[in-house]
Parts: structure tokens; sequence; C-alpha cells
């Protein structure tokens, strides 16, 4: 025999759910969705059904809750994916309460197998399976009934060529342990980790034979859309653009907004770099960046800002607040104090898509880990790296700010965990001389590109921050006490 079956695959209409299943959901298949109340396993199985279903592809749902199938569908409704018009003719419920009075698998069996013959759905969900098992006999002898009843009901999906999807209220070590898991094709476990406050949803593909499905748990949101899935899937490094975006060695020199910093970074930042700002608390830092998105403005570009306590309501930089309401940059901030980094990153790169911005400033990832859930906060460098890789991959500049604690006294300029994960790195500083305040300004680095290494003093006027020419006149540490050209203790 030489000829290799070729399976199927099937679009699930979920996003990220193919790409954790490896392409797609085996045709034919006989699956799994297992998880506690709550964590959406309906939601998921109904979007998958609605987006399959059509009038040579139809679908059977069982339902064998108490609960009449109407007040599922009451709620179900209120997602978009759902098609009122499919339903009695693409789609269609039937419960299977009374059958399971009975207590006997055989009969629950054969309603099944009327109902398939005589509707010849592709697609057959049964919710909630596990209904099926606690109506059953006690017992080894019940065990041996359901055992004989899961085996039996997968042989008849598969001849009768349906992909079939039993959803249940199983912890993974009760899944295990159940006869279901050694006839099931794929298993989909979906639960809800809480911590602290917060509550994140997560998805793992357990297993999904015959195709190589990616492991690990992965976290999911529930929206009116439905779930949409965020693999842990980084993007592709090199030279890998979107259409569109060219490959450039020599990457061209974009302005920053100030001509200062221009000068330092020898003609301006490479395009489609990630420049990191680091500095304390009133440095200058968001001036720095609302000068990088009117520049961006000046040449027809459009601008993003991610922000959180800095938000529109809030925005004090009257050239800013009237680029914004110019639609010519574009906010993205949130309330929510549980969200995810994935979730960030979508909203941001689907405001890009919408606006084809070319500047994005996020300030700051100081207050972006304020807004994680405890959970994700914990995968917080994972997800700044994913999220500027997806913006170097557009071709998008992106300048980020970091909170500097100002009892620093040595050139550590940021977190150890973020700093190298940027192309440049600018630092500002605050130092006493001679009985005032002075700021002070440093390229630390740039990749691929030579820049200069001096220590300029800069001051933020009515016309925005202007670095003098020459350099500082001021010798050893930035922070602390220095008179007269000492260095402070």
């Amino acid at each position: 025999m030489t000829d290799k079956v070729s399976l199927r695959k099937l679009a699930t209409g979920v996003p990220g759910l193919d790409i954790l299943l490896g392409g797609g959901l085996n045709e034919f298949s006989f699956n799994l969705i297992t998880g506690a109340p709550g964590c959406g396993k309906t939601t998921l199985a109904h979007q998958m059904m609605f987006a399959l279903a059509n009038p040579e592809r139809r679908a059977l749902f069982f339902t064998v809750l108490g609960e009449p199938p109407l007040k599922m569908l009451r709620y179900q409704q209120q997602y978009t994916f759902f098609d009122t018009d499919k339903v009695g003719t693409s789609i269609r419920y039937v419960n299977l309460a009374a059958d399971l009075r009975a207590g006997d698998y055989s009969g629950v069996l054969e309603r099944i197998t009327r109902e398939v013959e005589d509707f010849s759905p592709s697609l057959v969900f049964v919710d909630s399976f596990r209904s099926v098992i606690q109506s059953g006999k006690p017992g080894i002898e019940g065990m041996n009934d359901l055992q004989h009843f899961v085996q039996e009901l997968g042989t008849r999906m598969t001849s009768w060529m349906a992909t079939t999807f039993l959803i249940g209220e199983y912890q993974h070590s009760e899944v295990e342990a159940n006869p279901i898991a050694t006839v099931a094709d794929g298993m989909i476990s979906m639960s809800q980790v809480h911590d602290d406050n917060a509550v994140v949803r997560k998805i793992r593909i357990v297993k999904m034979r015959g195709q190589a499905h990616m492991s690990g748990s992965h976290t999911f949101r529930i929206s009116s859309e439905g779930l949409r899935i965020y693999p842990r899937l980084l993007p592709p490094l090199a030279d890998d653009r979107h259409p569109g975006v060219p490959v450039d060695r020599e990457a061209r020199r974009i302005p920053t907004g100030v001509a200062g910093l221009d000068e330092m970074l020898l003609g301006g930042l490479p395009q489609a770099h990630s420049l990191l700002v680091v500095g304390p608390t009133g440095c200058g830092k968001t001036i720095l960046g609302s000068a990088f998105l009117q520049a961006g403005v000046s040449l027809g570009e459009q601008g993003v800002m991610l922000c959180f306590e800095k938000g529109t309501s809030r925005l004090r930089n009257a050239e800013l607040a009237a680029m914004v309401q110019a639609g010519q940059v574009h906010i993205v901030e949130t309330r929510r104090v549980d969200l995810t980094m994935e979730e960030f990153e979508d909203e941001l790169l689907a405001t890009i898509e919408r606006t084809g911005a070319r500047r994005v400033v996020i300030d700051s990832l100081s207050e972006f880990s304020l807004y994680l859930a405890p959970e994700c906060r914990r995968h917080f460098r994972e997800g700044v790296f994913h999220m500027l890789a997806s913006l170097a991959k557009r071709g998008v500049t992106v300048l980020v700010t970091v909170g500097l604690d100002d009892r620093s006294l040595n050139m550590n300029h940021a977190r150890a965990d973020i700093a190298y994960l940027s192309d440049a790195m600018v630092a500002m500083r605050y130092a006493e001389v001679d009985g005032h305040v002075q700021r002070y300004i440093a390229v630390v680095k740039v990749r691929g590109s030579d820049h200069s290494n001096e220590l300029r003093e800069f001051r933020i006027t009515d016309d925005g921050i202007e670095i003098d020419p020459v350099p500082a006149q001021v010798n050893g540490v930035l922070f602390g006490r220095t008179d007269s050209g000492k260095s402070g203790e």
C-alpha cells in the first residue's frame, strides 16, 4: 500500500484556534471539549457550529440538560456569530432529557441514531455529555455500559461520516481516567485561572490525532463576537515582512521631533526600530513621545498612542490633543485591570491596520504592567518581545517609555528583563548642580548604527525639549549632589 489517506481539515471559525490545532480540525474526527462550568465550552461549540454549518454540511446539536434548548439559544443569540437563518435548516436542536430519565444508554444511543439518520448531519454535538454518564448505572456494570456506549457512538458517527463533539464538565484528571479519553481523536481542555481579583481563561489542546498541534496553555477572551484565542507564538524574525513593507538593510532615518536628539542619533531614528526611553517621573518622557508623533504627522503619517493613566481626558499637551481631535493620532486605552498582553497587542495592531499608522508610542511600560492580570505579569517580558517584533514586522517605528527609579546611582538605565529587547535606548536623568535641578540626556545604544556617546543637558520649554549642542560639563554620576563640576556622593 503506497497511497496515504489525506485528512481534510475544517476551518473552525474561531480566531486563533486553527493555529493551535495545527491547521484546522480533522474532518470525521471524534472530539471531546472539557472544562469547569462557565469557561466557555458551549460558546466554543456554537461558534464552530455556526462557522461550519451550511446546507451541504448540516449540524445536529443534542442537549441533555434539564432546561429546554430554547433557554440556551436565548443566550447564544447574543453573539454576533449566531445566524438565525441557519436554525431549522442547516442546524437542528434535539433535547435528550426525556430519554436520559430511563437511565438506559441503549435508548439514548437509539434516539441519537434515529435523529442522525433522519437529518444526515456532518456535524454532531452532545452537550453536556457528562449528564449522559451520570444517568447511567453505578459500579462496574455502569462503567462497562458507558465504555460500550462511547465506543459504539464513535463507531456509528465515523460510519455516518460525521465530525462529532462531546462536551463535558471534566477536570483533566477525570478525563484521563475516563474511557472517553481512549476513544476521542481530539481533546480540547478549557479552564479559568483565578489569581487575586482577576480571572484569565486558558485553552489547551490535550491531543489531536494525525497532526502536529501546539502544546501548552493559551489565553482566550470571550466577547460579543465569541471566543478569540491568542496562541503563544512568536512572530517570524529576520527578513519576514508583511506585504508592502520593504526589506531595507540600510533603514532610512526618521526625525524624532527633537532636533538635538536627531543630531545625537546621527540623523534620526532608523525606521522600524523600537526606541526605549527611560527616566524618572517628570523628566519629559511623555513630551518626547508627543514630539515623536507630531514629527510623523508633519510628514503625513498617522500615529497611535497606547496609554493608561494618561488617557484622552487627561491629555495636557495641546499639540497632542489637537492631533487626536483631528484624527491624526489615535489613542488606545483601557480601564480594565485584568487584560492580557495578547489583548493589548491585538487592539494595537487592529488600530494600526485600520489607520495605516507608521508611528506608535507606548506610554508607559511601567503603567502597562499594572493593568495586566497577575497571571500575565509573569510573562511580561515575553509579551513585550512579541509586541515589538510584531510592530517591526509591519515596518512601524515605536517609542516606548519606562519609568526609572530616581534613587539609582549607576548607569543601569532600565529593567534588565526588557532593556535588551529594544533596538535603541535613550536615558533621561536629573542632577543637582549648584542648588539647581538640571536634566541630562544620553543615547545608550542604537543597534546596527553609530551614535553620539555624549551626555547633554536639556530643558523643557513651551516649545518642547531643547538639547544643548555641546556636551555637558558634569563629571561622575547623574544622580546625587554635583557641585561646581565635582561628582556627588
